[in-house]
């Protein structure tokens, strides 16, 4: 296994991963949007199901980082 200075917070459909993507951006983070279904399309492996989509951050910033992700649950649950 290997050590990586990214954590995962997120892993859901592409409108929620863009919601969180850009209100992270808004505080000066700057995720990292895992996506495999769209990473085996572009080199020939095309799928017909589209998958999830992952977020990632810099673990010194999970801390801020979290707080945001918290809102957006909130908001999306009302």
């Amino acid at each position: 296994m290997t050590d990586s200075n990214y954590i995962k917070i997120f892993t859901g459909n592409f409108i929620i991963v863009q919601r969180i993507n850009d209100a992270l951006i808004n505080v000066g983070i700057n995720p990292v949007v895992k996506d495999e279904s769209e990473s085996g399309r572009l080199a020939g492996f095309g799928a017909s199901i589209q998958g999830e989509q992952e977020v990632y951050i810099h673990k010194d910033e999970f801390e801020k980082a979290t707080g945001i992700l918290e809102n957006i649950k909130k908001e999306l649950q009302s």
